[in-house]
């Protein structure tokens, strides 16, 4: 992988530039939140792996400035803010995954590992219909009866997962693995809080409902 690091702490950007390097991926590091929105924004990275308290510019302000000019890059925030608050205002701001300080290695090797994966789910061009609904994974645009739905970076990656796998009732372990990662905390109701952030926006006002809750089991997409 090609990753930009932004952390402005030299001993944590070190230790994690060489984990990196010794995995054999490409790291370019910046100190400062500015420089780490430049570099983003004028390069090609398969994902950005950013703290949240940085100089200049928070992580939080540049991920959003991340998720409207490159929506397809994925964004990891790593922290030490890691009240549940603290999570939501990271997907919230676009953030793809959230990292709580201090962080085993090998967790971060297989978070970005995942978040590279779900990056291909899509392929480039493709467009999803389910009844009325047209899902573009390459331009991250979602409409329902012609009319644009706009959604959060975790939003769309949810509604991705259920749209790939429709008819197909998904656990909310396997929502966890493939939209918020390995090592999820299931004892938390966030994808519960994430399933009706998106019926609001998807089935709310409309005749057909979409997205359907199998009890004991989990939740669906469905083709009327």
């Amino acid at each position: 992988m090609n990753i930009l690091l932004v952390e402005d702490e030299l001993k944590v950007a070190d230790f994690i530039r060489k984990g990196l390097k010794e995995q054999l991926h490409d790291v370019t590091v910046a100190y400062d939140g500015l420089t780490g929105e430049r570099l983003a924004l004028e390069n090609d990275y398969d994902v950005v792996v950013m703290d949240v308290i940085l100089p200049q510019r928070n992580g939080l302000e540049v991920c959003k400035e991340l998720r409207r000019l490159k929506p397809e890059l994925p964004v990891l925030l790593l922290t030490a803010l890691g009240t549940m608050q603290d999570k939501m205002a990271g997907f919230d701001c676009g953030a793809d995954d959230y990292l709580v300080k201090p962080f085993h290695f090998e967790e971060l090797i297989a978070r970005l590992r995942v978040l590279t994966r779900r990056k291909t789910l899509i392929a480039p061009g493709t467009i999803y219909r389910v009844a009325d609904l047209e899902v573009d994974g390459y331009k991250k645009k979602v409409t329902r009866n012609k009319k644009e739905i706009l959604l959060t970076a975790k939003e769309f990656a949810l509604l991705e997962v259920l749209v790939i796998h429709k008819n197909r009732v998904l656990s909310r372990t396997k929502i966890a693995e493939m939209v918020w990662g390995i090592d999820f905390n299931r004892g938390t109701n966030l994808i519960d809080v994430y399933i009706n952030y998106l019926r609001s926006k998807i089935d709310k006002g409309f005749e057909q409902q979409l997205i359907h809750t199998v009890i004991g089991m989990g939740y669906t997409l469905k083709e009327p």
